[in-house]
């Protein structure tokens, strides 16, 4: 299964790390940001890697090349930081079949397999893996709303008063139906194609959404306390 790896974004909220290079760049203990995540797709055996970039990106493209730890690379530019559900469709040209997705600021560990294999079952579009968060934390990312029965029903993104604390992490795995359902979004109040609104989108069409709860735990780099954070589960 092809992994597509959101990595374009500069990532403002870093200051002056990211002054001179793209924040999957930024160490994080002796690595960058991004190969920490990139290890755990490699150790769920993901057949290519489309990495997704754009601010900085001969930076990147130098640094890995064609291959990491054997799993060859194909990259696509996002020209615009339009959204995760518009740097999505610019690996729309290079996907076949069900893919993985995951945000290149994201370090994941835990039961990720789960994903995939409730992916591979009949008529599944997306799988989504969820973490259970404070209602503050919520309010900063996509949550999810469920019916009296716990079943999903639609994903907001950002909201001011979340309906639970079941959150978005970062990452996904999609049929190539999420590529029609992200030509669909419309622009957020921020002016950003939102891939919470593509998941939203699919479970108001119909699709099939699963989701697994993660057992483990998860980094989401936006600042430098963050990478601080990270680096000493890497001590």
């Amino acid at each position: 299964m092809q992994a597509v790896v959101l990595a374009a974004g500069r990532g403002t909220r870093m200051g002056e790390l990211t002054a001179d290079k793209p924040k999957p760049l930024v160490d994080v203990g002796d690595r960058p940001l991004l190969s920490h995540g990139l290890d755990r797709l490699v150790e769920l055996g993901v057949s290519e890697f489309v990495l997704v970039v754009g601010y900085r990106k001969e930076a990147i493209i130098d640094h890995y090349g064609d291959e990491f730890r054997d799993v060859p690379i194909t990259y696509v530019h996002q020209r615009d930081q339009l959204g995760l559900a518009h740097a999505l469709l610019s690996a729309e040209p290079v996907v076949g079949d069900d893919f993985l997705v995951c945000n290149g600021d994201n370090v994941i560990e835990g039961n990720l397999a789960e994903v995939l294999t409730c992916q591979r079952a009949d008529g599944v579009d997306a799988t989504l893996l969820v973490d259970t968060v404070s209602r503050d934390e919520a309010a900063e990312t996509g949550v999810f709303v469920t019916d009296d029965a716990g079943r999903l029903t639609a994903v907001v993104e950002k909201p001011d008063d979340p309906p639970s604390t079941q959150v978005l992490t970062g990452l996904f795995a999609f049929s190539p139906a999420v590529f029609h359902a992200c030509h669909l979004v419309e622009p957020s109040d921020r002016g950003e194609y939102e891939l919470s609104d593509a998941v939203d989108l699919l479970l108001r069409a119909g699709r099939r959404v699963e989701t697994v709860e993660l057992d483990g735990w998860r980094a989401n780099v936006n600042t430098p306390g963050d990478r601080r954070e990270l680096a000493r589960r890497f001590e």
